[in-house]
């Protein structure tokens, strides 16, 4: 499959997006950090009147935060475990898990059990610095905090969480490994329907999802109108399903070079509505 560069996207299409959901670690990040470029970015097509959110891997205490203070609209985490979205004017969290209460526990016991085989059997692996403010699944760092772990540690990590009956994704920096069968794309198309009353299923093209590592495959497959961050290219040999598009920059500036793409067919789709509005008077 060929991507293409982010600068062929259909400037009509890009006009007629309704939301934007994208990665956070190595696509609105870089080098663990959000520059302003991204959240500029954010509150810009925010402003705009598109639907943003980010949908990620970190952990439910980072997702609270997120929802409460970047300019979005809502927030999915754990690799699809659960949405949240904060109403401001009612001054209340909204909350959405694909598993209930007594099965998370039960699930986390089991996933706690196989992280103690990959730690006695993939020296150098820990579990990620943000474990202790997740709900759901279980994160396994390879190269955050930890010296990288090579390729072959990595698909050990994975091939142990599957062994045991767990799915495994690997992102950017972690392996994340969780019961049920939820993932990224089907809390994704939960919330966008029941929440924002957008049916991503009959109509992907109203929605762009960017991304940059194996755990957005679901994501690529599903959304016609995928990106990639110039860095997905370092995956591209573990990924079946790869974007329609890629950015000619890196992480946060990929991000940010995305954002401007579709602010600005939405500026030109204005200008020529006034225009013709003009003529027509």
């Amino acid at each position: 499959m060929k991507i293409e560069p982010l600068r062929s996207f259909p400037v009509e299409l890009a006009r007629n997006v309704r939301a934007v959901l994208s990665d956070i670690d190595d696509t609105m990040t870089e080098d663990g950090l959000l520059p302003a470029r991204a959240y500029g970015a954010m509150e810009q097509m925010h402003e705009a009147g598109l639907i943003v959110v980010p949908v990620t891997g970190r952990p439910a205490g980072w997702c609270d935060l997120i929802a409460r203070q970047w300019p979005v609209s809502a927030v999915v985490g754990e690799n699809g475990a659960f949405w949240f979205s904060y109403d401001r004017r009612a001054r209340r969290m909204v909350r959405f898990h694909a598993r209930p209460g007594t099965q998370r526990a039960a699930d986390r016991a089991k996933l706690s059990a196989i992280a103690e085989r990959v730690f006695a059997q993939v020296p150098g692996s820990a579990y990620a610095a943000d474990q202790d403010f997740r709900s759901v699944d279980v994160a396994i760092d390879f190269c955050e905090d930890v010296a990288r772990l090579p390729g072959e540690d990595v698909d050990r990590i994975v091939g142990l969480f599957r062994d045991g009956g767990a799915n495994a994704k690997v992102s950017s920096i972690h392996v994340n490994a969780w019961f049920g069968d939820h993932d990224k794309l089907s809390t994704s198309l939960a919330l966008l329907s029941e929440h924002f009353g957008i049916d991503a299923r009959a109509h992907p093209e109203s929605v762009v999802y960017v991304g940059d590592s194996p755990n957005d495959e679901p994501m690529f497959a599903h959304f016609p109108l995928s990106v990639g961050v110039a860095n997905v290219a370092n995956f591209a040999n573990r990924m079946t399903h790869l974007p329609s598009y890629i950015t000619a920059r890196a992480s946060a500036s990929g991000f940010a070079e995305l954002a401007e793409t579709l602010l600005a067919a939405r500026r030109a789709g204005s200008a020529a509505g006034i225009a013709l509005q003009t003529e027509l008077s």
